[in-house]
């Protein structure tokens, strides 16, 4: 999969991707992600851990208004997906869309690991990546 991602320094890509996230220098509180503009100068760039445990999740069944939504489905073709909240330990607790083919499976404090995935968005040829935890 070529790495276009869907936004720059959110992700480290490879084998093994990490987030980006900050340390506050003045407190060592961790972000993500990574502030930008002025307050950008206050935080270190922390790659975090690439696992961590489901702290929350919903399920999306409808197809979000766009936008801000940006995918290229349509009403037809939209299929619910997982978003929850994944602690990543000791560090901060990361928003993000849960990859499985189970969503009726995903359980709180389910072992979780970041992978890199493909999104389609509206009007793009290629797919930008984006990161997404799923299942451990």
């Amino acid at each position: 999969m070529g790495v276009t991602p869907i936004a720059e320094g959110l992700f480290t890509a490879g084998e093994r991707p990490r987030l980006i996230g900050g340390r506050r220098k003045d407190t060592g509180r961790v972000v993500f992600p990574i502030p930008s503009g002025a307050e950008a100068a206050l935080y270190d760039p922390v790659e975090l851990a690439e696992a961590g445990t489901l702290w929350s999740f919903t399920v999306q069944r409808f197809r979000p208004k766009s936008p801000p939504y940006a995918g290229a489905d349509d009403d037809r073709t939209f299929r619910p997906f997982a978003l929850g909240y994944v602690e990543l330990p000791g560090q901060v607790i990361v928003e993000s869309r849960i990859e499985t083919d189970d969503i009726a499976a995903l359980k709180v404090g389910m072992p979780m690991r970041l992978v890199l995935t493909p999104f389609q968005r509206a009007g793009e040829a290629e797919p930008a990546v984006t990161y997404a935890f799923q299942p451990a």
